[in-house]
């Protein structure tokens, strides 16, 4: 049975069809005033931007620059590590959706009834959507810090050279958005957590995902590690191509 054979045998009860707005409202949403906070109070990936921008002007003076080599590579770790992880739940996902029935056994000692309009393999589909776009995110991260590596590897040793800022400011622009990516990754991992409250009815969905936001929520804008972020913040610099185009002399004019 193909996923639109799912949606059409299966169709959804109202409640079901809340909780499911209310899922992917709250996954949109979290993501969307994650990197977009009021400017009173900015989230923990935004503030890690500035120490992104840092890291790179600290990059061009630094010699060797071994650590920083390491680091980049420990990032692409954790990517590569996560991937990893997230094909491996998509198999297993499958394997559950062609074995449905085993699962329902499980689920019956559990003593959850879904209802007969709401099939067991069109739950855990939304659940295998967030795995795999978190999987998409991660690789796409794996692969800008990759390009980060390369920018890095480019910038000049000598401090001085003209474009030894300007290059290391296009490797900081790009570890900023392989880092969205990553963090936008993860929250599709937390949401396809949440999206497994579903198998307890349409209330475990709701519930699931209220959990699933305020964590979310509370680690980006109430944590501890932010608190000890903003102790002692880096200047602001220009961002993304403003920063370099301010530092290059202005042509001749006719």
């Amino acid at each position: 049975m193909n996923p639109l054979d799912l949606i059409t045998t299966h169709p959804l009860a109202l409640p079901d069809l809340l909780a499911l707005f209310l899922l992917f409202a709250a996954w949109l949403g979290i993501g969307w005033f994650t990197e977009r906070p009021p400017a009173g109070r900015p989230s923990v990936s935004v503030l890690m931007t500035r120490f992104r921008r840092e890291w790179m002007h600290q990059f061009v003076a630094r010699d060797p620059r071994i650590f920083d080599g390491n680091i980049l590579a420990s990032l692409r770790e954790g990517t590569a590590f996560f991937a990893s992880a997230c094909m491996i739940a998509t198999g297993g996902l499958l394997a559950l959706i062609g074995n449905a029935e085993r699962l329902r056994g499980i689920a019956a000692e559990l003593e959850f009834n879904p209802t007969a309009n709401t099939g067991w393999e069109l739950r855990l589909l939304v659940t295998m959507f967030f795995i795999v776009n978190a999987f998409l995110k991660f690789v796409w991260a794996h692969r800008l810090f990759g390009y980060c590596a390369v920018l890095m590897a480019s910038v000049p040793n000598d401090p001085n050279h003209p474009d030894a800022t300007d290059r290391a400011m296009q490797a900081g622009d790009l570890n900023i958005t392989a880092a969205r990516s990553f963090n936008a990754g993860l929250r599709s991992v937390y949401f396809a957590l949440g999206s497994l409250g579903w198998l307890a009815g349409s209330w475990g969905l709701m519930a699931g995902t209220a959990i699933v936001l305020w964590v979310t929520w509370r680690r980006e804008f109430a944590s501890t590690s932010r608190r000890v972020i903003l102790r002692s913040l880096p200047p602001p610099v220009l961002s993304d191509l403003d920063a370099v185009q301010a530092s290059r002399p202005r042509p001749p004019q006719p």
